[in-house]
């Protein structure tokens, strides 16, 4: 495999965006499949993309396409990140390049995800991947990228262990600014993710999604809300240690796993709420995706990303019954969106 990769990203909306702009500025050959208005945009005038590394215009190695039919030349790393209730038809549509693709991944929230692409492309090409960048897709051409984490993705091989293909992933994400690691137990980094990412939007979604104007921060640095985040947190984290694991903050500082499940209840709430106080300044804004599709108007995607952590906790006889609470107020808005759509 060549130094110089062609990198397919099936699904460029905002993150995938920013992930193949970033990769295209390090020399990399980038394919972004994308909505048309997006595409013809970046075609024409380039990828805007601004945030944390400041305002840039990528033109260069990069190529947005509609469908995978339009993709031309081998493949080094096919990704999906469309939104799950997407994939299956996505992964359908890209049959129409499996013989161009070498090594296939997806970098979507949630678990058992890779087992669509194992049916379509073969288990010997799939690897695991997981990613928490911060990125949204302001309007056709532009993203902003407005958080990361000092590791901010992770790929292994699904069987365990790490190989060639995924060292080499990984420097090429680390060498393009998206600092990466090569991991030996690659389910362990998903599952705390899904642990990670259900607390956060499960609480986000649930306690501020009526209010446009609030963040993240503005909810976690109340008394009540850190209260409520942290309850949440501990039936997952209960979950989690049922199934053999034990939290290791792979995504820090936005994961703190370790401390809710190392302190006391209250010691837990008042660093939520000193941790509220202290990012509002400096990163505002921020929300979990689901809390954003809320804002939106757009359904969630609740049931892919929480219903593997209910499936457990029946397994394990675990509590969640906050947890619960959170999953069927979600529920509720978005039945009534569908009803509106």
């Amino acid at each position: 495999m060549n130094s110089t990769l062609h990198i397919c990203i099936h699904g460029a909306g905002g993150l995938g965006s920013v992930i193949g702009g970033y990769l295209a500025n390090s020399g990399h050959k980038v394919t972004l499949i994308s909505r048309k208005a997006h595409a013809d945009a970046v075609n024409k005038h380039g990828l805007n993309i601004f945030g944390r590394l400041g305002d840039m215009v990528i033109k260069d190695n990069l190529t947005a396409v509609t469908t995978p039919d339009q993709v031309v030349g081998d493949i080094d790393y096919y990704i999906l990140l469309t939104k799950a209730k997407d994939a299956a038809g996505a992964i359908s549509d890209a049959s129409a390049i499996s013989k161009q693709i070498k090594c296939a991944l997806t970098m979507q929230n949630g678990v058992g995800k890779e087992s669509l692409l194992i049916d379509a492309f073969g288990k010997e090409r799939v690897i695991g991947g997981s990613i928490i960048e911060g990125a949204t897709l302001i309007e056709p051409g532009r993203v902003n990228n407005h958080v990361t984490a000092p590791t901010t993705a992770y790929f292994g091989e699904l069987g365990g262990g790490s190989t060639p293909r995924i060292e080499m992933l990984a420097q090429a994400f680390t060498n393009a600014n998206l600092n990466a690691k090569s991991v030996e137990d690659i389910d362990n980094v998903l599952w705390e993710k899904v642990v990670q990412v259900s607390g956060a939007s499960s609480w986000s979604a649930s306690t501020l999604g009526s209010i446009p104007a609030l963040d993240y921060w503005d909810g976690i640095s109340i008394k009540e809300g850190a209260e409520h985040y942290v309850t949440i947190a501990q039936e997952l984290i209960n979950v989690y240690k049922a199934m053999g694991y034990e939290p290791q903050d792979y995504y820090a500082p936005f994961s703190f796993l370790k401390m809710i499940d190392e302190s006391s209840f209250e010691t837990a709430v008042q660093a939520c709420i000193k941790m509220g106080v202290t990012m509002k300044p400096k990163t505002p804004g921020v929300r979990t995706s689901m809390h954003e599709d809320l804002v939106n108007g757009k359904e969630t995607e609740a049931d892919t990303l929480f219903m593997p952590l209910v499936h457990e906790a029946k397994k394990y006889n675990i509590a969640i019954p906050t947890f619960l609470g959170a999953y069927r107020v979600i529920k509720t808005i978005d039945s009534n969106l569908n009803k509106r759509n």
